[in-house]
């Protein structure tokens, strides 16, 4: 996944002045290419402006040029859904040195990449738990091509997961156990085989991360893996390698999203940075507002529109009362 979110490219001429403490101002902020990331930016875009009286400029772009362009011009100023692992190289050393601030390290709850099974499955064996157990039992999950093997399913060739699905496979010994991995083709091949197993009330193990539409339409379960991390270095010498001699098992590695901000921002911005730091969308939360945006086919900021009718409650929470105030008398 994180592979996927880092292959877009930035608008570039674009910038905003610094707001100076007590007032706001002009303000760039990035809207990832993806739909929590367009609903997150529209989100803030409209707090931002009805409630705080900014001027927003979003600029689109994908992780890795969005932090090229805050790194290195100061513009995008904020970036609401920054994942961690897909540049941890470069972010960590601007994070240690100043340039950029991290002003909330978790804002979505319950991400990250892993396996998966639909609910009903996970009801039916709730003496299953953990992949360990899970693997024990591929009769459950019989192959269209095989029923007497598991149908593992894992990422389409060409995704960075890919590698990664087929060393757990052999470090989970799992072809000896009566398992066939299964390379769905594409992403609508893996959507597919998730929600025709849904639909038809048959169980399903693979691979798939969250936060996601289908994830949430599904109430997919995510399965412990019932094993310690190997470490960040087996892991990507190996693990996340096409060429891993020896495998071990392991977790999947953490996944972390930062919201993070230039330093210039965070020195004069301190109402904005608290709302920042006080933004956190729930992983059923997030995973309702996916499934709108599918379902409906809706934008960005429709998706914010509507976050904001349905759940005032939780964003309420994050703002001042007097600029809640204002928000629901703009809406």
């Amino acid at each position: 996944m994180k592979n996927l979110l880092a292959t877009a490219t930035v608008a570039l001429g674009l910038s905003a002045t610094g707001a100076m403490a007590g007032e706001c101002g002009d303000i760039a902020m990035a809207e990832f290419n993806w739909a929590s990331g367009e609903l997150m930016a529209n989100v803030d875009k409209i707090i931002l402006e009805e409630g705080y009286g900014c001027n927003v400029e979003l600029i689109i772009g994908g992780t890795t040029a969005i932090f090229a362009a805050m790194n290195e011009k100061g513009s995008p100023q904020i970036a609401g859904e920054q994942w961690v692992n897909a540049l941890r190289n470069l972010l960590d050393p601007a994070l240690e040195a100043g340039t950029l601030h991290a002003v909330n390290t978790a804002p979505i709850l319950g991400l990250g990449e892993g396996w998966w099974v639909p609910p009903y499955t996970a009801a039916a064996h709730p003496e299953l738990v953990t992949a360990l157990d899970w693997i024990e039992h591929p009769e459950l999950f019989p192959s269209a091509e095989d029923p007497s093997k598991g149908a593992f399913v894992g990422c389409p060739a060409g995704w960075g997961c890919q590698h990664v699905n087929i060393n757990l496979f052999e470090a989970f010994d799992m072809e000896e156990k009566g398992w066939i991995l299964i390379d769905p083709g594409s992403a609508a091949g893996l959507d597919g085989s998730i929600a025709k197993a849904n639909e038809r009330g048959e169980n399903w193990i693979g691979y798939y991360w969250s936060p996601t539409s289908i994830l949430g339409k599904y109430n997919m379960q995510a399965v412990p893996f019932g094993v310690e991390f190997a470490g960040d270095e087996h892991w990507q010498s190996c693990i996340a390698s096409e060429d891993c001699a020896d495998p071990q098992k392991t977790s999947w590695v953490k996944s972390e999203v930062y919201t993070i901000v230039t330093d210039e921002f965070a020195q004069g911005n301190a109402d904005i940075n608290e709302y920042l730091a006080a933004r956190i969308y729930p992983g059923d939360v997030m995973g309702s507002m996916l499934v709108y945006m599918a379902d409906e086919q809706a934008a960005g900021e429709d998706a914010a529109f509507e976050f904001l009718t349905q759940y005032e409650d939780l964003w309420t929470t994050w703002v001042p009362a007097d600029v809640a105030a204002k928000i629901k008398a703009a809406m």
